[in-house]
């Protein structure tokens, strides 16, 4: 899949994979419409993290630094993704051209990559946090930094060859986005498709399935023994990550298996819904995080909720357990605030 697709009308376009996609005019204006709400909420929502973090000290701990570097992701793919997505639906095909394209699929896969190695590191600072697996070494600022370095890196490593031949991106769903080429069967594209699953997909998912299957029966054991209001605090922190993991897995898994499946078959032949769904799903996967966070976390909740009411705040600020930040030992000792 060499050649860019040449588009034939505004109702009858091709996908990625070199075949025609009938798509109603009123469809792609839904999903121009829906992309729309979601790009806009997402845009203001992940801001607002970054702001209030930025204005307040209180929240410059390791773990924020890992939703705040989360949010940064989230707004790239919105702003290089779904709000090209939203501009090419309403038009009813892509305009931009190969270039536009290239430049899409590599930034849309740039901070897509990044914000599941950074979910992966919060799953790694939750597990030292709570079950000190090294003992007396704890998850500090400059872990944090290093981890978050290392996944912008990671994913800088892994996006750049489709753009020196190593792997391409093509158009995508009906048409009217791009990403990576998954269905072309020259050895160079196979390479590079099995070298960024398996790297960039199934090491971070395997770090966020251990992290968290040892977290929670950290956690199960603790509440067992009974650990107090400290325990409580970690546990309403867990359940927070857990949150932003299981949506963050809900949304980009449909896509992975629309990727694998073309992959494994590349003739099989899929109706439009199941092609638009789960591209639909991954990119409006910016909006879930800051609204876990922001409605979960008292302490963003404390000054963001002002600064998206205008200075109003509809829910006045109460003590909270989940302020307290807390170090869990292993299942046979104690808990204590730090």
């Amino acid at each position: 899949m060499d050649s860019f697709p040449e588009f034939l009308n505004d109702s009858s376009i091709h996908d990625g994979f070199g075949a025609k996609v009938p798509l109603p005019w009123a469809g792609f204006i839904t999903l121009s419409l829906l992309m729309a709400v979601f790009s806009t909420t997402a845009v203001v929502l992940n801001a607002t993290v970054i702001v209030v973090t930025l204005r307040h000290k209180q929240l410059r701990q390791p773990l924020n630094f890992a939703l705040v570097n989360l949010a940064v992701a989230d707004l790239g793919i919105t702003l290089t993704g779904s709000v090209p997505y939203v501009v090419t639906n309403a038009v009813g095909y892509y305009f931009m051209g190969r270039v536009g394209c290239v430049l899409e699929g590599f930034c849309v896969a740039l901070f897509g990559i990044t914000a599941l190695c950074t979910v992966a590191l919060i799953a790694v600072e939750r597990l030292f946090v709570v079950c000190k697996p090294l003992g007396t070494i704890t998850f500090q600022r400059k872990h944090a930094a290093g981890g978050l370095a290392l996944s912008w890196l990671w994913s800088l490593i892994w996006n750049t060859p489709p753009l020196f031949g190593w792997g391409s991106y093509q158009l995508e769903g009906v048409g009217t986005s791009c990403g990576p080429d998954w269905q072309s069967r020259d050895f160079k594209n196979m390479s590079y498709i099995i070298c960024y699953f398996s790297l960039c997909f199934a090491v971070p998912f395997v770090i966020i399935v251990v992290s968290y299957s040892w977290l929670l029966y950290t956690l199960r054991q603790v509440a067992k023994i009974g650990g107090g209001a400290a325990a409580k605090a970690e546990a309403k922190v867990a359940r927070m990550v857990v949150m932003i993991v299981l949506a963050f897995l809900v949304s980009w898994l449909p896509y992975t298996t629309l990727a694998l499946t073309v992959i494994f078959n590349p003739d099989v032949q899929l109706p439009v819904l199941v092609k638009v769904v789960p591209i639909y799903m991954a990119k409006s996967s910016t909006v879930y995080n800051p609204m876990i966070y922001i409605y979960m976390n008292k302490q963003f909740q404390k000054y963001a909720v002002p600064l998206l009411m205008c200075g109003q705040d509809p829910w006045p600020s109460e003590d909270d357990a989940s302020d307290v930040q807390t170090v869990v030992s292993p299942v046979n000792n104690k808990i204590s605030p730090k």
